[in-house]
């Protein structure tokens, strides 16, 4: 796989603090390097400690503002004290990145009950609770910017992931919602959706024997995304960069949503 480039930027975010939601690892680790790199003081919540706090430590070596929160982000009193933890330590929030998720496989006919209420609680209420109390403070304080973790998935379908499918595609309209509601507060609510990412949560399926090779077929660029890719748009959105941008998603699936989804004919033909 080609590795993408790094790149280094300082003083984007110097002044600003951000909370990153699901921030021990994957994407949201992959993000708080970058955000930390680029200035910005941070506030990390996940439900895995151990990762959180080795996260911490590891940028607070490298120079950056670092806390870790644990937090359930399915627990509206627990998201409100993350808020809280951001407020008692540096006074203010600037950017919140929703990020937190998890998945569950199953049909829709046999999903079972639990399985979905955790999925929907984690993916769809956690934002929602992230937005909730962080846009009062934002407003208070004249203005900030959200984004939030969609997916490829809250756009199209999946085979046996319909509570992932319902959760995503409410993400996308909720970050709508919040844009348009909150535009004149100066609060600007945006969402990335990813396609496939190299990440702990993708690691079970890209151990199955043949799932490097489907996924070359199925992504134009040929490979699944490393999560720095991700981490760079998210920062875009963030970014004053991305001023005038508000209530929408930005696509970073490496061409997978372009396709119809029928055969690759010039594969077929040999081409």
């Amino acid at each position: 796989m080609t590795q993408p480039r790094e790149i280094r930027m300082n003083g984007r975010f110097a002044g600003k603090i951000a909370v990153i939601t699901g921030a021990a690892s994957g994407i949201g680790a992959a993000t708080a390097r970058r955000f930390a790199r680029e200035g910005a003081a941070l506030v990390l919540a996940d439900i895995n400690k151990s990762a959180g706090s080795n996260l911490v430590d590891e940028l607070s070596r490298a120079g950056a503002a670092a806390q870790f929160v644990p937090t359930d982000v399915s627990k509206m009193a627990e998201v409100e004290a993350l808020m809280d933890a951001a407020f008692a330590r540096y006074g203010a929030l600037h950017i919140l990145f929703n990020n937190a998720g998890i998945g569950a496989y199953g049909k829709t006919g046999i999903l079972d009950v639990n399985s979905w209420h955790q999925v929907i609680s984690v993916d769809l209420d956690g934002v929602f609770y992230g937005c909730r109390a962080a846009i009062p403070r934002m407003k208070a304080a004249g203005g900030g910017v959200i984004v939030n973790t969609a997916s490829i998935s809250g756009l199209f379908a999946d085979y046996g992931l319909s509570a992932y499918n319902a959760a995503k595609a409410g993400v996308i309209n909720l970050t709508r919602a919040a844009a348009i509601d909150h535009a004149r507060d100066g609060i600007r609510v945006n969402a990335v959706c990813p396609g496939p990412v190299e990440t702990p949560a993708l690691r079970p399926v890209l151990m199955m024997p043949t799932a490097i090779d489907e996924y070359a077929k199925l992504v134009p660029m040929g490979r699944i995304a490393k999560p720095e890719e991700i981490a760079a748009v998210v920062a875009f959105l963030a970014s004053d960069d991305a001023s005038y941008v508000t209530g929408t998603t930005i696509i970073v699936d490496g061409g997978v949503t372009a396709a119809t989804g029928q055969p690759n004919f010039s594969r077929l033909l040999g081409e």
